[in-house]
């Protein structure tokens, strides 16, 4: 068990190191988060190997886990604005970026509407004693009982911006939302600021599609 242990740490030790070096991550608290959350857990065990290489791997129901650099870009966005504060994920997938964010510090809201990865992420999160509450439905519509958020991150490709997430934001809060068609989206960060909702621009990403009422249909 020590030998693995240590395997695992070295690999992601080298995940962190590319992250630093070939993609600019440059905020140590995400950069440590990647350090200490064991990303091999959160997929299958013929993945584990592998767990810590750039790239997306399935974890069922035509869904993957994002690659490191992804889920490290758009954890950054946070950070950058926010050093604590109540954080909405829609589309909880496998739960890693989750716990990124609960290892942040966060305290962290997450909704998944397939039953199968909804139940394996509370698995998990309960074998790992993550303080997350999780839930499961139309992650589109936000959620509105937990409202409002300082931040909301979607992880998965939208057709447009769901007002229902807008709404749910908190004075000076942002969703972080990838928008395009099913085959290549533009991350979106949307900023609330009163009546006024300021819209960026950045990276362009590939994201499996977010469905719901006010994302792709079936």
């Amino acid at each position: 068990m020590q030998d693995q242990d240590f395997k695992y740490r070295a690999k992601r030790e080298a995940m962190v190191e590319t992250l630093r070096v070939d993609y600019g991550i440059s905020d140590e608290r995400v950069l440590q988060a990647f350090l200490k959350v064991k990303r091999h857990l959160f997929v299958d065990t013929m993945f584990w190997d592998s767990a810590y290489e750039d790239s997306p791997f399935p974890i069922g129901s035509n869904q993957t886990i994002s690659q490191p650099y992804t889920v490290a870009y758009m954890t950054s966005i946070i950070t950058k604005h926010y050093q604590t504060g109540k954080i909405l994920e829609i589309g909880t997938g496998s739960g890693f970026q989750a716990a990124i964010l609960c290892e942040l510090g966060y305290r962290v809201c997450t909704v998944e509407r397939i039953d199968l990865l909804y139940q394996k992420a509370k698995r998990i999160f309960e074998q790992l004693r993550l303080r997350i509450a999780l839930r499961y439905g139309d992650g589109t519509l936000g959620w509105s009982e937990m409202a409002p958020f300082d931040a909301i991150i979607v992880t998965a490709g939208a057709p447009s911006v769901p007002h229902s997430l807008l709404e749910q934001l908190n004075e000076d809060g942002r969703l972080i939302i990838p928008v395009g068609d099913t085959e290549r989206q533009r991350m979106m960060i949307y900023h609330r600021q009163g009546d006024t909702i300021y819209e960026t621009k950045t990276n362009t990403f590939a994201f499996v599609p977010l469905i719901g009422r006010e994302g792709w249909n079936k």
